[in-house]
């Protein structure tokens, strides 16, 4: 728990909105580090276990999560909010946190250090991936489509529809 002493849990979640043929799903969450299980299950829970890209969609909400909690006034007492859109062969997803003194910045990690790769992570797995800074509040967000997925995703999609 974080120190407010309040828990989200996914029964808590918004409820589906639907806008432009793609639905969305948003999560209010405390900014505790225990509260990044929820934004992974948020994501998984949205999109379905099914989908050719959950796990990356999923790894880069926990990294995206994790930053919000870390490096934001998210983590010192504050929220974040998980904004999930997904279609078919589409997913998007936005974390949002209480703002930094500084912008997100990429870091430089050793081969064994434990942090430092979120944002490359982004960039590497994400079709389209940002950040948008407005009145100190930071919003990463990224993209994936199975239209640019790597022939892997593709074929365990045509495995899937067969």
């Amino acid at each position: 728990m974080n120190g407010s002493g309040n828990v989200t849990t996914l029964d808590s979640i918004d409820t589906t909105i639907t806008t432009d043929l793609r639905a969305a799903r948003v999560a209010r969450l405390a900014g505790g580090r225990d509260q990044i299980v929820l934004a992974r299950r948020l994501v998984s829970a949205t999109i379905g276990r099914d989908h050719p890209l959950h796990d990356d969609c999923v790894l880069l909400t926990s990294e995206i999560a994790t930053n919000a909690v870390v490096h934001s006034r998210s983590g010192d007492g504050g929220v974040f909010t998980v904004t999930v859109w997904f279609s078919s062969d589409e997913v998007r997803v936005c974390v949002q946190d209480d703002g930094s003194a500084e912008p997100p910045c990429a870091g430089h990690s050793t081969a064994t250090a434990t942090n430092g790769r979120g944002l490359p992570l982004l960039d590497a797995l994400a079709d389209r991936w940002g950040i948008v800074r407005e009145g100190g509040r930071n919003k990463v967000w990224f993209e994936m489509s199975l239209t640019t997925a790597p022939p892997a995703a593709m074929a365990l999609l045509l495995q899937r529809s067969a």
